[in-house]
């Protein structure tokens, strides 16, 4: 059977990661600009992989300080090698530092011929608080109305991955998503909700262990027609 299909950059052609490909038959034909794509993107995420390599050791470090500082015996079996998974783990949680959207976005934009609103709900959203490094984390509810121009589903995940993926405030993370979808695909409007548990109030401070925050960015249309932004929060309501 023959068929013709372009895929994201994740994309799988007869075990080849490529980011558009022609299968006839099981024989998968790469294009030009795809094999140059392919091939920036793995020396990106070798220099990246580089980069994490050559700052561990400095990390730590640094975590080996931090539990002598507070009393512990780094010697002791149970903390070993404690010093070096934390390094490891805080490097994997900031990794949306060495990210773009348009490391993620690649041809997942298309040209279509819908103008009615989209909305995917319940985002699961894991990032670090700026101001005591513990976690926040939550759901993450977009919609936009789209300008002639979609984006793959899934790609609206891989953006909020990106930016939660950092030292964040919920604030700036929210209007961070928001800013980053009316740049890729400059819509009509945009909106974003986020609604997070925040372990600073949970474990330390006030300690409030159901307290919830729920932070809110609106672009274009949905700041400035009401109806919009109000058919946006009703299908999202009750979300979760």
């Amino acid at each position: 059977m023959e068929y013709q299909k372009a895929a994201e950059l994740n994309g799988l052609c007869n075990g080849k990661i490529v980011t558009e490909y022609l299968c006839r038959n099981g024989f998968s034909e790469l294009t030009v600009d795809a094999k140059k794509v392919a091939v920036q993107h793995k020396n990106e995420t070798s220099r990246k992989e580089a980069e994490d390599e050559s700052r561990l050791p400095a990390l730590e470090e640094a975590y080996t300080t931090i539990l002598r500082g507070l009393g512990e015996n780094t010697d002791r079996q149970g903390l070993l090698k404690t010093p070096l998974r934390a390094a490891k783990a805080m490097q994997f949680l900031t990794k949306g530092y060495h990210e773009t959207i348009y490391d993620v976005l690649n041809d997942a934009i298309f040209d279509e011929d819908h103008e009615e609103l989209v909305i995917v709900k319940d985002i699961d959203m894991f990032s670090l608080c700026e101001h005591h490094l513990v976690p926040f984390f939550g759901k993450v509810h977009i919609g936009y109305l789209p300008s002639k121009k979609v984006v793959g589903l899934s790609k609206l995940a891989r953006i909020v991955e990106i930016y939660s993926r950092r030292l964040q405030v919920q604030e700036r993370l929210t209007k961070q998503i928001a800013m980053a979808i009316s740049e890729a695909l400059q819509p009509v409007g945009v909106a974003v909700v986020i609604e997070a548990a925040r372990m600073c109030m949970v474990m330390r401070g006030v300690q409030k262990m159901n307290s919830r925050t729920v932070t809110s960015a609106m672009l274009g249309v949905f700041r400035e027609d009401p109806k919009a932004r109000e058919e946006f929060l009703a299908l999202t309501k009750g979300a979760q």
